[in-house]
């Protein structure tokens, strides 16, 4: 692990910033590393409120796309509600789908099969579309780079609103509409959005049209935050306001479908992690072994007796997927190991009976032990299929751009994409991507990093230090959990490993003549050496409230020790 210190920002602005705020000038320094820098900043940060939200009709579009909804709805024609099987496309077509059957009987909804036809708009859907008289698609997190599926669907006399947050290529389709923050000429205020935030702010448009009120919406807002959570979105702007209302409601009051799943949970309150670890992988793990309409009919049912059955065949999808996850993991390392690749910039890894569905989660597990940026082939069809992952600071899909040559077609993000080739071309991929990425790492990216927040002592842990810090969740990609650094500290002599092959550590530790404070290090057995005969360490960690017996006590989660 590399331990990075983040740049510290300017002293004035801290002081000026903790005398506004009346708090410590570490907690100032940790505000402006995340961009506030003003009273009114900390005020939206700490605060937030729905009416941050901007106008969805300042994107791009957006104008077109009700009118043509208004239109279909005036002249009763059918509405196809189509998007992908992963949890940002699943939850866009049940928020959008179930608004719409509010008050418009004809809707339904179309989720691709993910082995059949792959990721994003295909001509099967648009085959189903016309053979049952849907005369208008919305495309939901997906559709941007579609232009000969939509131009097929125009010849059938379909038209489409496409709603994507994905890059564009050099041409959008000719869509009706085409609702996509990152597109050159949009000038919507936020362009982080997820696929489900940007079917939010189509029915936000659509609400507003018929007189709704944003507070006439919050009930969707468990759907948008589900999809931020898992699309790894930045937690900034206008998604951390709709994570932030998302998770009250999906505290307070979810709807039948997301209650099914955490009912049994022991956790009174459910924060983002829950929602990464818990709420996430089960929607994700119907498109991944069975069909993701299981999802979509689990997250639009209303009616909870039956919602629990959906839930428990989820579940069983879930447990599914965790097993096929470890056994192909298992077998791609003893691939890379057999074939000695780790020298390699890259892991390229392929067998033909892989499952496509978890070919992303093993990709993930490939970069904890070998870090670097990594592809894992399957077979789809009479093709190659891969998921990319990339690792810190370094963007894949720009990689794959300069690969493209070589594939049939790709798509995705900076961190996570997805590809097709022909076999003939998979070992000409290979050595090109191997290349392009040699040329264009830089040596440092392949090492983790830990960015650390700030330094501090134990003696500035207190109760209202936790408080402050509870008040920064939502937490997510550029508003990161902080990371605090102290040295020079020793475990009592309580520590001790934990966890069946003793991978875990459970110390209690002092800094100087400060009280003790409970720590726990996860993954970090390997280090429990540094910790004995109490022998001064240096740690970072995050702080944590543990929950024991109705008890709540502060706790540091260990990150890392040297």
């Amino acid at each position: 692990m590399r331990w990075t210190l983040k740049p510290k920002p300017s002293e004035e602005k801290v002081k000026q910033l903790a005398q506004a705020l009346n708090v410590e000038d570490f907690v100032a320094t940790l505000l402006v590393q995340r961009g506030i820098g003003t009273f009114e900043d900390a005020k939206h940060f700490f605060r937030p409120t729905l009416a941050n939200l901007h106008d969805p009709y300042l994107m791009k579009d957006m104008e077109k796309a009700v009118s043509r909804i208004e239109k279909a709805i005036a002249n009763q024609e059918n509405i196809l509600v189509f998007g992908d099987y992963d949890v940002d496309g699943t939850t866009a077509v049940s928020l959008v789908s179930s608004y719409l059957k509010s008050y418009y009987p004809n809707v339904a909804t179309y989720i691709p099969d993910r082995y059949d036809e792959g990721y994003g708009i295909s001509f099967k859907g648009i085959d189903f579309a016309d053979d049952n008289d849907f005369s208008l698609i919305i495309a939901l997190d997906c559709g941007i780079k579609s232009i000969d599926h939509v131009a097929y669907a125009k010849e059938r006399n379909i038209d489409f609103i496409i709603c994507d947050h994905h890059r564009p290529g050099a041409f959008l389709p000719e869509a009706i509409a085409v609702l996509d923050p990152k597109r050159a000429d949009c000038n919507y205020p936020y362009d982080e959005l997820c696929g489900c935030g940007i079917g939010f702010k189509l029915i936000q448009a659509l609400g507003k049209n018929r007189n709704q009120t944003i507070t006439d919406l919050i009930s969707y807002l468990d759907l948008v935050a589900a999809a931020i959570a898992a699309d790894i979105v930045p937690m900034t702007g206008e998604n951390r306001v709709l994570a932030y209302f998302g998770l009250q409601v999906i505290n307070a009051n979810p709807r039948p479908g997301i209650k099914a799943m955490t009912h049994q949970l022991k956790k009174q309150t459910l924060d983002i992690t829950d929602v990464v670890f818990i709420i996430a992988p089960r929607i994700n793990a119907a498109g991944r072994i069975k069909h993701g309409n299981h999802a979509v009919e689990l997250l639009t049912e209303f009616d909870f007796e039956q919602a629990q059955q959906f839930a428990a065949e989820i579940e069983a999808y879930n447990t599914e997927r965790k097993d096929l996850d470890k056994l192909i993991t298992q077998e791609a390392l003893l691939q890379i190991e057999d074939n000695q690749e780790q020298k390699r910039f890259t892991s390229v890894v392929f067998q033909e009976n892989w499952h496509k569905g978890v070919i992303g989660i093993v990709a993930s597990r490939l970069i904890e032990t070998y870090y670097r940026p990594t592809l894992v082939f399957t077979k789809s069809g009479d093709k190659y299929a891969a998921s990319a992952r990339s690792v810190k600071g370094f963007d894949v899909y720009n990689a794959l751009e300069a690969c493209s040559e070589h594939l049939e077609q790709f798509g995705g993000h900076m961190y996570a994409a997805g590809m097709t080739l022909k076999a003939e071309n998979y070992q000409k991929f290979k050595n090109a991507f191997e290349k392009i990425v040699q040329e264009t790492i830089h040596p440092d990216q392949l090492i983790p990093e830990i960015a650390i927040d700030t330094e501090i002592n134990f003696t500035a842990i207190t109760p209202k230090l936790t408080r402050i810090l509870k008040q920064f969740e939502p937490f997510g990609p550029q508003n990161m959990t902080p990371i605090f650094l102290t040295k020079n500290i020793k475990d009592t002599g309580y520590g001790k490993p934990m966890g069946k092959e003793e991978e875990h550590i459970k110390l209690f530790v002092k800094q100087n003549n400060s009280e003790g404070i409970a720590a726990i290090g996860f993954g970090l057995g390997a280090k429990f050496d540094l910790t004995t005969n109490k022998k001064p360490f240096d740690a970072l960690y995050c702080i944590d409230e543990n929950e024991w017996n109705d008890k709540i006590s502060i706790q540091l989660r260990l990150k890392d020790i040297q």
